[in-house]
């Protein structure tokens, strides 16, 4: 069967990696599946999802040569219940502490700044003094 985009094959896998996993297509084809397209949530670790030998269906995404794309995630249907992440809500007193924050920040760098020039001015020269 000739391997093309869009289309879906089953599979094994053959290795594990940090970030994906290869599939044997049979062949003696084999494409990687990079880490965020294993699964539809986040995936810290691989092997905790995937283990060497495990039957997979992948969808084919790119083929370029010798290298094919592949995912695993696309297959999959989408889980409807996501866990949402909490969004933060900006108040009056958050903005007021963060303009605080900024105005002592300012006013340290500008200090810095001007100990740093004060300090470097006299240096210049070479000679380290003036000539008449």
């Amino acid at each position: 069967m000739a391997i093309e985009v869009g289309n879906i094959i089953d599979g094994t896998v053959s290795g594990i990696t940090k970030f994906g996993v290869f599939v044997d297509l049979g062949e003696k084809q084999t494409g990687l599946v990079h880490i965020s397209e294993v699964a539809h949530g986040y995936v810290e670790d691989i092997n905790t999802v995937l283990k060497v030998e495990d039957p997979v269906k992948v969808k084919v995404l790119s083929v370029e040569g010798n290298k094919i794309g592949l995912s695993i995630r696309q297959t999959q249907p989408r889980e409807e219940a996501r866990e949402e992440r909490p969004r933060r809500i900006q108040t009056k007193q958050s903005t007021e502490a963060f303009e605080a924050k900024m105005k002592m920040f300012l006013r340290d760098s500008n200090e810095r700044l001007h100990d740093l020039k004060r300090n470097t001015e006299g240096k210049r020269g070479g000679c380290g003094g003036r000539r008449d």
